[in-house]
């Protein structure tokens, strides 16, 4: 259906209609009556009412989490504006371990960007979603110490993302710790920003988990911090 809609009207790439990824990109039907999209699988959707069960609102960071941070630009640093290219840096220039592990010589194994399919039960609240072979990406995984961290990346500072970006990586690992198929100690999440202004560039980290691991709307935050990258 999404397909021959998109091609009648000339919208370029019907995935993309169903790929919204924070409350900017919402045509105003969606708004005013407050429903929000999410992703069963195999090219089925669901409408599911209140916005903010589905989106959350990123927090305001303290101002004693901001930081400067000076590194030596590599050739391949911001190269471009790619999701790979932010978490790359924030990897390469070991903020990342500051971040999470407070410790610049840490040394977390990183697991590149993929997709995979799944099939599990979750609950919106009080709703209860079916997903049957659902595609997810997860832009980056880190591991230390058994403690896993699933990242999200993206350019801009939006006022909210999509739930769903970070609790499908998070269900689907926390799935496999319920199983006994991974020996994982811990779950969480991180969600990237970048923006350039004043050709600096400014990282915004936010840290979450779910404390209800079986529910989306169980999001919660455990820190944030933003590290303005001054290239010596």
């Amino acid at each position: 259906m999404v397909r021959n809609v998109s091609k009648k009207i000339g919208f370029g790439n019907p995935f993309d209609a169903t790929k919204l990824d924070n409350t900017e990109k919402f045509p105003k039907e969606l708004l005013e009556n407050d429903y929000f999209i999410v992703h069963l699988g195999e090219g089925k959707h669901k409408f599911v009412k209140g916005i903010t069960n589905g989106f959350h609102e990123f927090e305001e960071i303290p101002e004693e989490n901001k930081f400067d941070w000076r590194y030596r630009k590599s050739i391949l640093n911001e190269f471009d504006t790619s999701e790979s290219n932010i978490l790359s840096v924030v990897f390469n220039q070991r903020i990342i371990h500051d971040f999470l592990y407070d410790d610049i010589v840490a040394n977390p194994k990183m697991y590149g960007a993929r997709r995979t399919k799944t099939s599990f039960e979750y609950f919106i609240g009080e709703e209860k979603i079916t997903a049957t072979n659902l595609q997810m990406e997860i832009d980056l995984t880190t591991e230390y110490n058994g403690v896993v961290t699933v990242f999200e990346g993206k350019n801009n500072f939006p006022q909210n993302f999509a739930v769903y970006q970070l609790y499908f990586p998070f269900f689907y690992y926390y799935t496999l710790k319920k199983n006994n198929k991974l020996d994982i100690k811990e779950i969480n999440c991180c969600y990237v920003l970048r923006k350039k202004e004043n050709n600096q560039s400014i990282i915004k980290i936010y840290q979450y988990t779910f404390e209800k691991p079986n529910d989306m709307t169980a999001i919660k935050l455990i820190k944030s911090a933003q590290y303005n990258l001054i290239k010596r």
